[in-house]
């Protein structure tokens, strides 16, 4: 098993938390070393352990090592956050997500607009074989700026805000 260290006379993490004597079978040792007592501490306060020896027993062995880091990963999380703990970290993930696709569908939309009038200065140009030349730029702001007309083609919708979404996005679950 990873991380397992040959039993010497320490007690394992958890024997010594719950100041007890660690036995040679016992279930805690090879998932929670001597030195990781708060790794332990953690997972004891916020699932008991009890129940986390339950878990462990219930589990194919060779899965065990990944269901400890997953205890202690959700215990950290519940005791950083004790209302929505990982699910807390979840949502701000996915909330950032419809940000960035928003944030793209708007750089996607001003890139096809720029290309729509350099396509269609290039034809007027090629048509007067005159000197060549492109339309402006058009002026990029920060990418917390979303109050610009660049945002959709017809001028009667208000421009997209930070807080709205755009239609292609809807479908996108998320919890808030």
């Amino acid at each position: 098993m990873k991380g397992y260290e040959p039993r010497s006379s320490s007690s394992c993490a958890a024997c010594k938390f719950l100041k007890r004597r660690c036995i040679p079978n016992c279930i805690f040792a090879p998932y929670f070393r001597s030195d990781e007592c708060k790794k332990f501490a953690k997972v004891h306060k916020v699932f008991g352990a009890s129940n986390v020896s339950k878990i462990l027993v219930e589990v194919p062995e060779e899965q065990r090592e990944d269901t400890v880091n997953s205890l202690a990963y959700e215990a950290e999380a519940r005791l950083r956050d004790p209302v929505y703990g990982c699910i807390g970290a979840i949502a701000l993930l996915q909330r950032k997500m419809v940000e960035l696709q928003h944030d793209l569908a708007i750089a996607k939309d001003r890139l096809a607009r720029y290309v729509a009038a350099a396509t269609a200065a290039a034809a007027t140009a090629a048509t007067t074989h005159d000197h060549v030349s492109l339309p402006p730029l058009p002026e990029f702001f920060s990418c917390g700026d979303f109050n610009d007309n660049l945002c959709h083609s017809s001028s009667s919708q208000l421009p997209l805000n930070r807080h709205e979404s755009v239609d292609d996005f809807i479908q996108i679950p998320y919890i808030f």
